[in-house]
């Protein structure tokens, strides 16, 4: 499935930009939960028509049984968002018995200026942390509100992600109810390029020494991909630190490990397709890439995770940081870990697939598991899946917050 490139939508005194997951009014960011996003998304792409009760179900819940009180609190947040309220309907009218529409023009673009910049307070703030053998790792704090942290994963540069297409929305959905901490791996990014050492352990002291820095005792800790056997260490290692895990994609062995070893061969031809193409749109290497990690993105979210390759890291770095997570493994530290964990894995993803995310889910004693209906490995800004993983992950945080 592909997506459009950058859209903005201007309403009233409104203006949605839906790749960079952003809503502005009266020149401000609003924060609003991604389903609201969603919807307010669908009311302005079909602007003066009818959005039926049984589209938005479909569009905004993947077509699921929803109580009407969760669809009219979305509709009653969305007219918040956007300064209207139920009484006046200025903005979003209800049709009774019908649906909704949007009561006011909307005119669009493909780009043209950037979208107004957020506050000063909604700025990142990047600081450097060194780790037990030296390494400098980078880190950035951002958003509002208790404090969470996202563990380190492949292809991030805490600058480049702040704007990027496909990272920013994110970054945005985390921030929006949390202060959120994040780094760049070793080797990576802003972080030391000098890549001194690999092993799971030296990923894990990392972690641990970007908490320290950043003054978090007890938190919520979020991985992605590779990230999830970082954090699964980490917080096997400190049980008294970690309130709760969020994992997405992550795996149990690493792709070099699995399936008795005949997962190896694959591992190692993306390795050479890596060196080959590292950075290159037309690359054997991309084409791989993008079919595995991403098949749904758009030809500028593609351009946006070559830049991110360029700027990241160097195609030596990356062929030794892709060798090392390919062999990390936590099988025997899955029992070890006792506190809430919620366990997101995409059905089709290519990458690490959905078995894995099951193994996680059924030897962690308190997992809970969502699949989403992706077969994307790095989730896309404006599909369902996105908008369900923020969702899940949002009322995770919030429901295992309240038992602190």
């Amino acid at each position: 499935m592909l997506f459009c490139g950058p859209m903005r939508y201007s309403f009233s005194n409104c203006v949605l930009d839906s790749d960079r997951h952003l809503l502005v009014r009266d020149g401000k960011q609003v924060r609003v939960e991604p389903q609201v996003f969603d919807l307010l998304h669908l009311l302005v792409r079909n602007a003066g028509v009818l959005v039926t009760r049984d589209q938005i179900i479909d569009e905004i819940w993947g077509g699921r049984i929803v109580s009407e009180s969760s669809i009219s609190a979305r509709i009653n947040a969305a007219r918040k968002a956007v300064g209207d309220n139920g009484k006046e309907q200025s903005i979003v009218k209800t049709v009774p018995r019908r649906g909704l529409q949007l009561g006011t023009s909307v005119s669009m673009d493909r780009g043209g200026e950037p979208a107004p910049s957020p506050a000063l307070s909604d700025r990142q703030r990047v600081r450097f942390a060194k780790s037990d053998d030296g390494t400098k790792i980078a880190y950035a704090t951002s958003g509002h509100g208790p404090m969470i942290m996202r563990a380190g994963h492949f292809l991030t540069h805490l600058e480049m992600d702040w704007k990027s297409l496909i990272w920013r929305p994110y970054l945005n959905a985390l921030g929006q109810d949390h202060t959120l901490v994040r780094y760049d791996q070793r080797g990576t990014g802003l972080s030391d390029p000098i890549l001194s050492n690999t092993v799971l352990d030296s990923h894990v002291a990392d972690l641990e020494a970007v908490a320290n820095a950043a003054g978090l005792d007890r938190f919520p800790l979020i991985a992605l991909s590779q990230g999830v056997p970082i954090a699964i260490q980490f917080a096997a290692n400190h049980p008294e630190r970690v309130s709760c895990l969020v994992l997405y994609g992550g795996y149990t062995e690493g792709r070099a490990l699995r399936d008795g070893g005949q997962s190896s061969e694959a591992a190692d031809a993306m390795m050479t397709l890596m060196r080959e193409g590292w950075g290159k749109p037309e690359s054997a290497f991309m084409r791989a890439f993008t079919s595995l990690f991403c098949p749904g993105a758009s030809r500028d979210q593609l351009a946006d995770l070559v830049d991110m390759q360029l700027a990241s890291t160097s195609p030596e770095n990356a062929g030794r940081i892709r060798m090392a997570i390919d062999r990390f493994t936590v099988v025997d530290q899955l029992e070890n870990i006792q506190v809430p964990t919620l366990v997101i894995h995409s059905r089709n993803d290519s990458v690490h697939p959905l078995s894995e995310g099951q193994k996680l889910a059924s030897n962690i004693a308190r997992a809970e598991l969502v699949v989403l209906e992706s077969a994307n490995h790095i989730l896309l800004p404006g599909e369902n899946a996105w908008s369900e993983w923020a969702r899940a992950t949002l009322e995770f945080l919030a429901r295992t917050s309240a038992l602190e």
